[in-house]
This record gives C-alpha cells, sequence and structure tokens, in this order.
C-alpha cells in the first residue's frame, strides 16, 4: 500500500488570518475506465484520461481565521450565486476525508463560490472538476501556511486530496493525458493521485477534439458511489480489472505511434464494457438512452463512409462524448451539426478539445 503519511501537514502554526483564493479546474473523459474502488477512494484498476479544456469548475475559496477553532467545519456554499444548503454534505464529507492530512480545516471560516462553464447535471464529471478546484483552494491555503511546498508536492497533494471527493477528481489537476492507479508498464503510477502520462505522445493526439453531445441533462439515474459498489461480487469484475490493465499497456504504443484505427477499438471498446458492467451488476441498469444508441450507429456509419477517425466513448450516463482528431474537425463538425444534434435535448452540445489541466486565477 503507497504510502499515504507524507500527505500530513506537520505545521501547525497559522500564519494567515484572512483572503481568498480561486482556481478553475477542467472535467475529464476517461479512455480507459475506473469502475469499482476499494475502501478510501482506491480505484479498482488504473485509468487514463483526456483533460478537457472548456468544461471547467471556477472555485473561489475566501477564509477568515477564528479566534478559536471549531469543532465542526465553518462555511457556506453558493453555485451560481446561489447559496446551496443542498450541496453542503458532500463538501462536509470531503472535509471529513481530508482533515487529517489538512488539520486547519477547522481554524478557519469559509466562504466557497462555485459556477461551472457547462449546465449542472448535465452528465459531464462535474464532481471531477469541482472537487479539484476546491482541493486546490485548500492547498493554496496550505502553501499560504507552508511557503517550502514544492510545486511537484504542491500538485501531487492537490490530487490526493482531490481523490478523497471524487475519484476522478484526481486526473483534473494536470493535462493533456493523465493517469491514475498503479499500473506496472507506466512509471510513477500510483493508487493515490493522478499523474500525467510520462510517455511519448503522436501529433495525432495533439489537440484531440470532444464534442459532447448532450442526450438527456437529468439527474443520474444511479449515483457513481452506487455504481462503483455493485462491482463488489460483480460476476465479471476480476476479468473487467483485468481488461483495464490489458487496455492501458495496448495505449502505450498506440500513443506513440499515432495509432488512430487502434484507439478508437479500445476507447469505445472501453465505453461499451463500462455500460456492460451496469448492465450485469445487481440491481442492473441501463443508462443509455434510445438517442444514445441512434447517435452511436450514426458515428459508425459516417465513420465507415468518410474515412475519418471519429469515434465515441460515454461516462456512466446517456451523453456521448464524440473524439477526434484536430486535423478533420470541419468534416465531423459538419456531421454532427447535420445528423446527430437533433438527437440531443433540446439540440444542446459542447464543444471542447484536449487541456493542460488546472489554472490558479
Amino acid at each position: 500500500m503507497d504510502n499515504t503519511t507524507q500527505f500530513v501537514l506537520k505545521q501547525k502554526e497559522l500564519f494567515t488570518k484572512t483572503g481568498s483564493v480561486t482556481w478553475e479546474s477542467p472535467s475529464n473523459i476517461a479512455l480507459v475506465k475506473y469502475w469499482g474502488k476499494n475502501p478510501d477512494q482506491i480505484p479498482a484498476n488504473p485509468s487514463i484520461s483526456f483533460t478537457l479544456n472548456t468544461c471547467k469548475t471556477t472555485t473561489k475559496l475566501s477564509y477568515e481565521l477564528l479566534d478559536v477553532p471549531s469543532n465542526k467545519f465553518e462555511f457556506e456554499l453558493y453555485f451560481e450565486g446561489e447559496l446551496k444548503e443542498d450541496f453542503k454534505p458532500k463538501v462536509v464529507t470531503f472535509f471529513q476525508r481530508i482533515e487529517a492530512y489538512v488539520p486547519f480545516l477547522k481554524s478557519y471560516r469559509f466562504k466557497i463560490e462555485t459556477s461551472n462553464s457547462f449546465p449542472h447535471s448535465s452528465g459531464i464529471a462535474s464532481s471531477a472538476s469541482g472537487m479539484s478546484a476546491l482541493a486546490l483552494c485548500v492547498m493554496s491555503l496550505e502553501q499560504e501556511i507552508n511557503p517550502d511546498l514544492t510545486k511537484q508536492a504542491f500538485v501531487q497533494k492537490a490530487s490526493f486530496l482531490a481523490r478523497l471527493g471524487s475519484g476522478s477528481a484526481c486526473r483534473s489537476i494536470e493535462g493533456p493525458l493523465v493517469c491514475w492507479g498503479k499500473h506496472q508498464e507506466i512509471s510513477g503510477t500510483t493508487d493515490l493521485f493522478g499523474v500525467s502520462y510520462p510517455y511519448l505522445v503522436h501529433d495525432n493526439f495533439k489537440n484531440y477534439q470532444d464534442t459532447i453531445l448532450l442526450v438527456d441533462k437529468g439527474e443520474k439515474q444511479v449515483s457513481s458511489t452506487v455504481g462503483h459498489g455493485l462491482m463488489k461480487g460483480h460476476p465479471f469484475a476480476e476479468r473487467r480489472f483485468e481488461q483495464a490493465h490489458e487496455n492501458m499497456s495496448k495505449l502505450i504504443q498506440i500513443l506513440k505511434q499515432g495509432d488512430l484505427k487502434n484507439f478508437i477499438e479500445i476507447v469505445e471498446s472501453e465505453a461499451l464494457t463500462l455500460h456492460a458492467m451496469m448492465m450485469t451488476s445487481l440491481p442492473y441498469f441501463i443508462l443509455m438512452k434510445p438517442n444514445t444508441l441512434e447517435i452511436i450507429q450514426k458515428i459508425w456509419k459516417f465513420r465507415k463512409e468518410s474515412n475519418t477517425h471519429i469515434c465515441f466513448t460515454l461516462d456512466a450516463g446517456a451523453n456521448v462524448h464524440i473524439l477526434y482528431p484536430e486535423q478533420e474537425k470541419d468534416v465531423i463538425m459538419e456531421f454532427i451539426t447535420k445528423e446527430l444534434v437533433a438527437y440531443c435535448q433540446n439540440e444542446q452540445y459542447i464543444c471542447d478539445s484536449i487541456g493542460n489541466g488546472a489554472d490558479k486565477l
């Protein structure tokens, strides 16, 4: 088991009385999916994701030192300018999980102001962007208290804390490709935090495009936490975890050689496997909608006819992420707007591309 004591803040003196910090952190889309976890947000298999560029959460953390530490977490949370009491329990859980590593949390009163550049509950991983942005704000406060913190230590601990809020959030700190979960062929990988993919990536994958089709903007049918839990005792879980390791290994050569054909095969297979695991769990769920399937069929047909390298991936929901190389953007965007947008809820879609991670504003 990796050592977590390295992340405990040893220094207890608090020098910073009041202030604020703002971070902007992106969502990400997994190519090899993580599905199933062990206690303390440890992934059951490794994953790799593209960091997005446009779909972001912006979070401002204002802090004020209390005269005496509180026995509870003192904070107000505003989402898009409105006080949100119903968002607070998730943040309380997050603070409870990270308090051992950032023991100053109860010494401050916080105001958290957060907003998304994309519709909330639109099936884009808002917990990934939201929790990573908040973790980065907390780390900026730690840096005020401990100015000796190196950039690498800051990034690793921010990713470590973000993971305790939402597993995939640890992949949103950096970009453009981030690995999370120990994999024997990718050096530096760990279950504790995300790391930038360390090997050569072909120009074919530079500035890759992701157009997100919002098929269904409703609340998730099954929460991620429940979904991950259904992998416990799942009849196909062990083979699935092995498959994820195999696909991570295959991607090393694929990314190096710019092999778009085999990239497509792995990415689409991973998306469908994720949904297959949910369809074969107990209880079972079908998270795709009829329009999801229509879009997939049309993508396959268009790819064959146009000789382009369009492909899809899915999160645990009905929406479709369409991935394609930048050099094919014009012809693929024409296809999307003419043929696919009609299948989106209120014809809504988001044009995104690969980004480089979070920014302090």
